[in-house]
């Protein structure tokens, strides 16, 4: 695999994200909902896959179905969960995490909000999307690996569609007012969800595993992973949590698994 081009690609890609972030900016402080950002997340993937598609084509890169795989399941992924973050969020005005974090700034609010906001979520973004850009670049004819690849993407998928749906469903319950989620994949992991999209990064990591470069996109699903275990989601949503919900949720903590699936304790007594 020809090194250049590729580098090629990451440059292209990171003024992608660069502008990406930019116009989301623009929008988010002239609307005042920062939270926006979170419908972008999932975008923005599909946006550094599609400049990846491009860019290594222009560069004479043949239609290969590992490229176009790399683009379908990022695309898929993407869009469905950009679409369910944009449904989800409607109409509720801003998070208030996002709230709480401009109530902060004390100074000028484009450099925070570029420090706090845009810049981090940028560049992990575009780490993470590194075996997507990777694998376009790769000639190899999917075999076994690619084929695992794309059965470890569909688990990550379903768990984290299903696992949204069930909450939707739960959520949209009057009944269900002040209560914890524990039905369904829920029963079995406190975030589906997580760990869906943990998983997804997985599958597209081994997807870029062809040739050995793609072994070195390794971080790219260990960043994913801890984010959504130790910093934005798990332990951001679990504190918070614990303290609207008190001993339902200290019970549910107790019985279900943090983040690998597997069946449910009994109820402690």
């Amino acid at each position: 695999m020809n090194t250049v081009p590729l580098l090629v690609n990451l440059a292209a890609t990171a003024a992608a994200v660069a502008l990406t972030m930019l116009a989301t900016m623009a929008y988010a402080l002239r609307t005042r909902t920062q939270s926006v950002v979170d419908t972008v997340w999932g975008l923005g993937f599909v946006v550094i896959a599609v400049v990846s598609f491009v860019v290594s084509g222009l560069q004479g890169e043949g239609l290969t179905a590992r490229r176009g795989l790399a683009l379908a399941l990022t695309a898929i992924w993407g869009l469905r969960l950009g679409l369910y973050i944009h449904f989800r969020n409607r109409g509720h005005g801003e998070d208030p995490r996002y709230a709480a974090l401009m109530r902060k700034n004390t100074g000028p609010v484009v450099p925070y909000v570029v420090r706090t906001i845009y810049w981090p979520q940028g560049s992990i973004m575009w780490v993470v999307s590194l075996p997507v850009q990777v694998a376009m670049y790769q000639e190899a004819a999917l075999g076994v690996i690619a084929w695992i690849a794309v059965a470890v993407w569909a688990v990550g998928l379903l768990f984290e569609a299903v696992g949204d749906h069930q909450l939707a469903r739960f959520k949209a319950n009057p009944a269900n007012q002040g209560k914890v989620m524990d039905r369904g994949l829920w029963a079995w992991t406190r975030h589906p969800n997580y760990f869906g999209d943990a998983t997804v990064w997985w599958g597209l990591f081994l997807l870029a595993c062809a040739h050995w470069s793609g072994l070195l996109t390794v971080i790219a699903p260990i960043l994913m992973t801890h984010m959504l275990v130790n910093r934005s989601g798990k332990a951001l949503l679990e504190r918070r949590m614990a303290r609207q919900r008190g001993p339902e949720y200290a019970d549910y903590l107790a019985r279900t698994s943090g983040f690998l699936p597997r069946p449910p304790r009994r109820s402690p007594s």
